[in-house]
């Protein structure tokens, strides 16, 4: 049997009448038939009733119905992916982001991409680094966007963006009204490795990229991360800034995340030395990108092709 005849047969069933599913199909009524009729001829098995003027489906043929229909189904989506790869005109981008990027960074290139391709659908997933990095690896996205570097031998990664860290607390915490009575209010650090220790501190959980990057900072100061004193873990950079702002702890976020407040005077911005971290694009080695995939990377610069592999973060 063939899909024509399939779908020939799925309108007549639907439709219980030869003529309104040939005209449905634009095709002409004896071409209905002679598909209907070769496929009992085929099969030797009935699959409509001719009662007077009308037909019905027989047993064979409601049982026939369900299987076509998802036959049919299968076969749409199937050239569903062959007009994804042989034109931008539909389709669907996967990707997963973490949070900084997703809420920050990522929206007005989503944008851009939208209005340049409008047909092509677009599915963001998000969590943290971790999370996203094994979103791509395991095929459940095409494209990973994520703080730093990640460990991951399967997946190649490429620098797009670049984010300063700042180190935040309330205005009543005790560095902040140190950090007033400076002569200037930005010089050298403003906190020793002993600070760092006996402060309280509201950080990011465990895999997300803000919380590597912070980590790696204060290894890189001497300071062993294992040692702070950790009062509140919270799975978003939303609920780590409102916690500070209620004055449970310092903690360090993303200057993008931190603005609003800083703004607001919410949030004092304390005076210490870390790197700025970058924002990379994740894709899998040995998987092709759609068009679409293509697409959005190409956006983003350099062609995918340049990702190089992705490494362990140094510390």
């Amino acid at each position: 049997m063939t899909l024509e005849q399939l779908r020939i047969f799925v309108a007549v069933a639907e439709r219980e009448h030869v003529t309104r599913a040939a005209q449905a199909l634009n095709l002409a009524q004896s071409a209905a038939s002679h598909a209907i009729a070769a496929l009992e001829a085929r099969h030797d098995t009935r699959l409509f009733d001719r009662i007077g003027r009308r037909i019905v489906l027989t047993e064979a043929g409601r049982a026939f119905l369900e299987e076509g229909r998802a036959v049919l189904a299968r076969a749409e989506r199937a050239e569903a992916v062959l007009a994804e790869f042989g034109s931008l005109a539909r389709g669907t981008l996967s990707l997963y982001a973490s949070q900084t990027i997703a809420s920050y960074w990522l929206p007005p290139r989503l944008a851009a991409f939208r209005r340049a391709h409008p047909g092509i659908a677009i599915r963001l997933d998000i969590g943290n680094t971790a999370q996203a990095a094994a979103a791509v690896e395991a095929g459940m996205a095409e494209l990973g966007f994520v703080e730093g570097e990640v460990a991951a031998p399967a997946l190649a990664a490429r620098e797009v963006a670049r984010d300063r860290m700042v180190l935040l607390v309330a205005p009543g915490h005790p560095w902040a009204q140190r950090q007033a009575g400076r002569a200037t209010p930005a010089g050298p650090d403003l906190l020793t490795k002993e600070d760092l220790l006996a402060g309280e501190w509201v950080l990011r959980e465990p895999g997300s990229g803000t919380r590597s990057v912070f980590e790696a900072a204060l290894a890189a100061l001497g300071v062993d991360p294992a040692r702070l004193d950790v009062v509140l873990t919270l799975p978003s950079n939303e609920a780590v800034r409102s916690a500070v702002e209620a004055g449970l702890g310092a903690s360090v976020l993303s200057a993008s995340v931190a603005a609003p407040s800083l703004e607001a005077g919410l949030l004092v911005r304390v005076e210490l030395a870390l790197p700025d971290r970058a924002f990379h694009l994740l894709r899998h080695r040995e998987r092709r990108l759609s068009r679409a995939g293509e697409a959005f990377a190409a956006l983003l610069g350099p062609r995918p092709s340049a990702l190089r592999a992705a490494a362990p973060p140094a510390h």
